[in-house]
């Protein structure tokens, strides 16, 4: 009945996570309400192992159709890569508490930029020249990898929001790109976790076949739908962050 549970929660992160990311919003929750007795750590790295899976069918889905800029990209996601060990290595030594409280409000200001800038994100215009999107890639490859590995709420729609603001990508483009650089952060996590004996990989892999189910029909709806769809999600997506991570913060 756990795998049941566990793997129509794994479903629906799967297709969310495709769209604009937040996959782990739904899925970390199922993990511990499910499994209440086991090491935080090892759910975490279950979850990892999971949607790993999801995200990278994804970032296949969306290749096809979306031009991704590799040169750029590739980079970028080294990056996150090698962000994502310093994090996670971080996090061993201090305790991230303090991002905790810090977290909603960065997420709120996010949500009201969006709001404001009614025409952000609907067109598709990079704006800088290649090796200044590059490096400035790159730096949000490193930044948000490191949260993600240190911290992690969130980190796909940061990633999102950045190339939106920064580079001048659309919410389409930029969910595409986001997804390759989740990617490698997702592998930098589940070599660290893999590594521990973390991982749980008997339920890993039955969730990963639901995730990768869900993530197919999300990228469909994105690619069909287009920017403003994204968009959407992208803020409901933010909001949901919001009222989780301010709970998590505040009230629990």
């Amino acid at each position: 009945m756990e795998l049941v549970i566990v793997s129509l929660a794994s479903l629906l992160a799967g297709l969310v996570d495709a769209i604009v990311g937040g996959g782990g919003l739904i899925l970390v929750p199922a993990l511990f309400a499910t499994y209440p007795t086991a090491a935080p750590a090892t759910l975490f790295g279950t979850n990892k192992s999971a949607s790993v899976w999801g995200t990278g069918i994804a970032t296949l889905q969306y290749a096809r159709r979306v031009r991704l800029r590799w040169p750029v990209m590739l980079p970028a996601a080294l990056a996150a890569l090698l962000g994502s060990f310093v994090g996670a290595w971080v996090v061993t030594l201090i305790d991230p508490g303090f991002l905790r409280r810090l977290l909603p409000f960065i997420l709120l200001a996010v949500l009201l930029y969006t709001l404001g800038k009614k025409e952000l994100g609907r067109t598709h215009a990079p704006h800088l020249d290649p090796r200044r999107e590059t490096l400035l890639a790159c730096a949000i490859g490193a930044v948000i990898g490191w949260y993600d590995g240190f911290f992690g709420p969130g980190t796909g729609s940061f990633f999102i929001f950045l190339f939106v603001r920064l580079l001048g990508y659309d919410f389409l483009n930029a969910s595409a790109a986001a997804k390759l650089l989740n990617v490698a952060t997702n592998v930098a996590a589940i070599a660290l976790f893999a590594a521990k004996g973390h991982v749980w990989w008997h339920v890993g892999l039955v969730m990963a076949a639901a995730n990768v189910a869900g993530s197919l029909v999300g990228t469909r709806l994105a690619l069909k739908h287009g920017a403003g769809f994204v968009r959407g999600v992208f803020i409901v997506v933010v909001g949901a962050l919001i009222l989780k991570t301010g709970y998590d913060a505040f009230l629990k």
